[in-house]
């Protein structure tokens, strides 16, 4: 009996031995499987640290790449569609609020009419008989500010606006040389109007019109003042030509300047530009004909002109332009003749066409203004039709460029370039003007008028009365810098701005292309060195929770060992 009981005891340690020795078997391998996992997860997390640093990588390329495509389809988009000419040509575009339209409508410039007067010095002694010519002395000038307005525009469907233009003049005597008071002997206009009108009428009207003239005391040269003669003075032929023949004489006193500004009733259409830039300001009609009634063929055209507002945008060098104003009575064609820059504004210069008052004697063209076919010696161009039907001429100051005969058959005047002739400096890409000044002489033009009552001495004469200057020498500041800045400074921004995005563009995308290709290759130490030492702190973290683990399952693998043994000794 108790051998069977030793050998159910030795069978039972037996088993226990064998469940310690399974189970430290199991511990083992859990530790081990433990441990793999953690270096499994060591692994893993090394690796999505270096996942994160490419994709950290890969995000700062991506970014770069698009910096560097939109830059170079910028640079594209200005170079194909070029954003400042656009806005340039929008801008002088004339449209209802538009800022050029605005400085169109009402210039804010400074524009000034110099008048000089031709004050007769020796009267008496020419009349007399005394002396064979007679002797004229410039005095003036009388200065004025000319207030140019377009009013009353309505814009048309055709791309023109309609529009009647005003002129009002201030006086300004600190700019003069003088006042309108000033007492000048000048010749007397309604009497040698009214005696050429009347030379080849019947012996009983002329007959009549001289007995008038006696009796009424008129005389061929008289004194008046400087005003008197620009702006009216009364007259009693004038007067009593007003009651006889209305149709003709509408008007009870007569001036030169004041005629020269009568706009009553003017109106004209302009082109806004929307069918073609060039244009934009130009006239289209003036009171309501491309033509002017005082003129047939070429001479009457007026279409296309400029009122010296603003002349055509876009010029070329060669490109030959109009200029119209009432006073002329006619377009006048001008040439480049030069260039200069003007406050940092490009400008070329101009000049009106040689020989543009000859009348036909030199350029055929001009055979058009022969009136009644008379034609006038080259230098005048006869504007009777404009002046109240009187024998007016134009010509240039002094008889600049006129006739040698003119200037010597009187004395007083010395015609010289750069006083007398006309010149525009005009920025070609706007046709703004910059600085301008039109030039031009009112004279009386006189024929066989021997056979009338006290003006046989004149007959055949050209008389000269006044010239005048219509000037704007500078841009006021703001509009200069307005224009200074839409004409150099937006350009070159432009420009500046294509090539940076260009070179920005091309120089982000190479280098977003080495980033790709050598990035492992030129990946910094620095990076390396911080990666390294990433992985080697969480592998020593994992290493220790490992040993930590083992420790306790060789104690308890110790322990059961031990247990095992004493179980045997025991039996």
């Amino acid at each position: 009996m108790l051998n069977y009981i030793r050998i159910v005891i030795r069978i039972i340690a037996l088993e226990i031995r064998n469940i310690a020795e399974s189970l430290k078997q199991w511990c083992i391998e859990k530790i081990w499987s433990e441990g793999k996992e953690l270096r499994e997860s060591h692994i893993a997390e090394s690796a999505d640290l270096q996942s994160i640093m490419l994709s950290t990588q890969s995000k700062n390329t991506f970014t770069l790449t698009i910096l560097s495509l939109l830059g170079i389809a910028s640079g594209c988009i200005i170079l194909l569609f070029h954003p400042y000419e656009l806005l340039f040509n929008w801008k002088i575009t004339f449209g209802e609020g538009g800022e050029i339209f605005e400085k169109w409508r009402k210039p804010e410039v400074d524009l000034y009419l110099k008048v000089y007067l031709f004050n007769v010095t020796n009267r008496d002694e020419y009349l007399d008989g005394r002396e064979s010519k007679l002797r004229f002395q410039q005095v003036g000038p009388y200065v004025y500010r000319e207030l140019f307005e377009h009013t009353d525009v309505v814009f048309n469907d055709n791309g023109t606006l309609s529009t009647k233009p005003m002129h009002p003049l201030n006086y300004i005597p600190e700019m003069s040389n003088g006042t309108e008071e000033d007492l000048v002997i000048m010749p007397n206009i309604a009497l040698f109007s009214i005696t050429n009108v009347m030379k080849d009428a019947s012996y009983i009207s002329r007959w009549g019109l001289n007995t008038l003239i006696r009796q009424t005391d008129t005389h061929p040269l008289v004194e008046m003042t400087a005003r008197e003669f620009m702006f009216g003075y009364k007259s009693t032929l004038v007067t009593l030509g007003n009651h006889v023949m209305p149709t003709w004489i509408k008007f009870d006193k007569l001036g030169l300047i004041d005629r020269m500004y009568d706009f009553d009733g003017d109106f004209e259409t302009i082109f806004t530009g929307e069918t073609d830039l060039r244009t934009t300001g130009l006239i289209d009609t003036y009171n309501g004909d491309v033509n002017l009634p005082q003129w047939t063929g070429k001479c009457a055209n007026v279409h296309g002109a400029s009122d010296g507002v603003k002349f055509p945008s876009y010029i070329e060098p060669n490109d030959t332009l109009l200029f119209f104003r009432k006073s002329l009575c006619r377009s006048e064609r001008m040439i480049r003749i030069g260039e200069k820059q003007i406050k940092g504004l490009y400008t070329y210069q101009y000049a009106f066409v040689e020989n543009e008052l000859d009348n036909g004697a030199v350029n055929p063209e001009n055979k058009c203004f022969c009136r009644k076919g008379h034609c006038l010696k080259p230098g005048l161009i006869d504007v009777t039709d404009c002046y109240y039907g009187f024998p007016i001429a134009l010509s240039y100051p002094h008889f600049y460029k006129s006739d040698p005969s003119l200037l010597e058959a009187i004395e007083g005047l010395q015609p010289v370039k750069d006083l007398h002739e006309s010149y525009f400096f005009i920025q070609p890409k706007s046709g703004l003007p910059v600085d301008l000044a039109f030039r031009f002489q009112i004279n009386m033009v006189l024929q066989d008028i021997g056979h009338m009552a006290r003006v046989e001495k004149f007959s055949g004469m050209t008389l000269p009365l006044l010239w005048f200057e219509i000037g704007m020498y500078e841009l006021p500041t703001a509009i200069y810098l307005r224009f200074w800045f839409y004409l150099n400074f937006l350009p070159i921004l432009e420009e500046m701005v294509l090539y940076l995005a260009f070179l920005s563009g091309v120089i982000l995308l190479v280098w977003c292309i080495i980033r790709i290709l050598s990035y492992q290759a030129n990946k910094s130490p620095k990076e390396e060195l911080e990666m390294e030492k990433e992985m080697r702190r969480k592998r020593a973290q994992k290493d220790e929770c490992i040993n930590e683990k083992a420790k306790e399952m060789d104690v308890y693998s110790s322990l059961l060992i031990l247990g095992d043994a004493n179980l045997t000794i025991t039996v």
